[in-house]
């Protein structure tokens, strides 16, 4: 069987990684409740006419949140998968991977806060 080229590698890592994501819009209540938020602030954004440098920060912000939940979301999968029945250590992986959402969450709050606070006020 010949070896596929890169190109058509790369072209299916790709066609794979938005089926993931489409997967992910579709699926997660969470990602659902941050893309939601995330068209709010892009809209603050355009309504505001944020600077350069601060849509920079919040299009950071808003990739890190949304990529961590991603990644949240395919570590509690893992954990389903191995371990269905309750157990404490399954409970510790779990929540040690939400709390790095939760960071990620609260300070892309802030670097909203940052942007938004003073035009507002």
């Amino acid at each position: 069987m010949p070896k596929e080229s890169f190109l058509r590698n790369r072209i299916k890592s790709v066609g794979f990684a938005l089926r993931g994501m489409l997967l992910l819009l579709r699926t997660e209540p969470s990602i659902k409740i941050q893309f939601f938020i995330a068209l709010i602030v892009t809209a603050f954004g355009f309504y505001f006419q944020i600077s350069n440098t601060e849509w920079m920060a919040q299009i950071l912000a808003i990739g890190l949140v949304m990529g961590v939940e991603g990644v949240n979301t395919a570590i509690e999968k893992i954990c389903d998968y191995i371990q269905p029945n309750l157990d404490p250590k399954i409970g510790l992986i779990k929540d040690i991977s939400a709390g790095a959402v939760m960071i990620v969450s609260v300070l892309a709050s802030i670097i909203g806060l940052i942007i938004y606070v003073p035009k507002i006020f």
